[in-house]
C-alpha cells in the first residue's frame, strides 16, 4: 500500500519568487517592460533601421530600471513608450511595403501605358 501522509520536509528551492544572480531578488511589478523581444522582432520582421532604434531605446529602459533600483523611473517609462512605438511601427511600416509595392507598381505602369 502508498503511503499518502503530507510530506513535511522542505523543498529543495523556492519557486515563489524569481531570483537574479548578479543584482538579487527581482519584483517585476516595480520594473517598466523594456519590450526587448519586441525590438528584436521588430529588427528581424520588419525594417531594421526603425527596429534598432526600437532595440536602443529598449536597452536604454533596462538600464534605467537597473539605476532606478526598485522605483519606477520617468525617464524609463518613456523609453518604453519609444521602445513600443518604434517596435511596432518597424513592423507596420515593413508590411504596408509589402502589401503596397505590388498595387503601386502595377497603377505606375498602367499610368505609363496612358501616358504613351
Amino acid at each position: 500500500m502508498l503511503n499518502h501522509e503530507p510530506n513535511n520536509g522542505t523543498p529543495l528551492t523556492d519557486t515563489t519568487k524569481s531570483e537574479d544572480v548578479e543584482h538579487g531578488p527581482c519584483d517585476h511589478r516595480l520594473k517598466v517592460k523594456d519590450y526587448r523581444k519586441l525590438a528584436i522582432c521588430s529588427i528581424l520582421c520588419g525594417l531594421s533601421c526603425l527596429g534598432i532604434v526600437s532595440l536602443i531605446y529598449s536597452i536604454k529602459t533596462r538600464e534605467c530600471n537597473k539605476r532606478s533600483l526598485g522605483a519606477t523611473s520617468t525617464k524609463a517609462k518613456e523609453y518604453s513608450q519609444k521602445a513600443l512605438k518604434w517596435g511596432i511601427g518597424a513592423i507596420v511600416a515593413w508590411w504596408l511595403l509589402i502589401f503596397l509595392t505590388p498595387p503601386l507598381v502595377g497603377l505606375l505602369s498602367y499610368l505609363l501605358t496612358l501616358y504613351d
